[in-house]
């Protein structure tokens, strides 16, 4: 009899193999005690909790982000990746691995979600995906300006593999953040659009991460009890392009 902390999409595969149909096997089990509280938060936190832009009734385009955890030489740690400056959305910002669902993933109802993550993941990084025990899938949000459905996929870094931009077109460079810094005060800032809209930013690794990415990040960190107070009317303007 299966854990009630593990779940199966799909049907019987081996692990890192992701294709159409196969399953994907979801499990806390195993995970270092540090990673415990996120793998809490994961089982039981609600859509709107994560945040305010939820997935219309029809329409939008499904995609997956894989958020992986490691451990590094300053403790725990979160893979990141910059997109090219040179690319007409989100050019220059920092994100997480992930992208569209492909019909060889499988079931966007199922499967999909977890075997497209990885498989982007390795696309963008050239992540050995058979490394990662995913252990965690948060429930779909939304994100407005692009119309993309993104069901956050939380994972576990047990072979930690080389990892750096595969295609410089697409991707600028692949880093890790090590959980420290993230939840360090002095790098947490807001952002302010030009539009009014604003949102938790983090200032790490030359970087400024915002918008989606630094959202979920921020309430992965408020709710495994990681977060430490911070200044919040410290601002950070953005510029229209953003």
């Amino acid at each position: 009899m299966r854990s009630a902390r593990e779940q199966q999409y799909g049907k019987e595969a081996d692990a890192g193999e992701p294709a159409s149909g196969r399953e994907a096997t979801v499990t806390a089990e195993g995970l270092p005690e540090w990673l415990d509280p996120v793998a809490r938060v994961a089982a039981t936190i609600e859509p709107l909790q994560l945040s305010r832009y939820l997935p219309p009734e029809r329409g939008g385009r499904q995609s997956a982000v894989l958020i992986l955890f490691g451990h590094g030489p300053r403790g725990p740690e979160l893979l990141l990746m910059e997109r090219a400056g040179t690319l007409r959305s989100h050019a220059g910002q920092p994100s997480f691995p992930g992208g569209a669902l492909d019909p060889e993933d499988g079931d966007p109802e199922g499967s999909g979600p977890v075997w497209a993550a990885l498989r982007e993941a390795q696309e963008e990084t050239g992540l050995d995906p058979s490394g990662v025990q995913v252990f965690a899938v948060l429930p779909r949000l939304y994100i407005p300006v692009s119309g993309f459905v993104v069901t956050p996929v939380l994972g576990w870094w047990r072979r930690p593999s080389p990892v750096g931009a595969v295609d410089q077109a697409e991707t600028a460079r692949v880093f890790t953040v090590p959980v420290a810094d993230l939840t360090n005060p002095a790098h947490r800032v807001t952002t302010r659009h030009p539009s009014g809209h604003t949102g938790p930013a983090f200032l790490v690794e030359n970087a400024l991460v915002w918008g989606f990415t630094a959202g979920v990040i921020d309430r992965i960190l408020h709710f495994a009890g990681w977060e430490i107070p911070w200044d919040r009317d410290k601002a950070v303007p953005l510029d229209w392009r953003s």
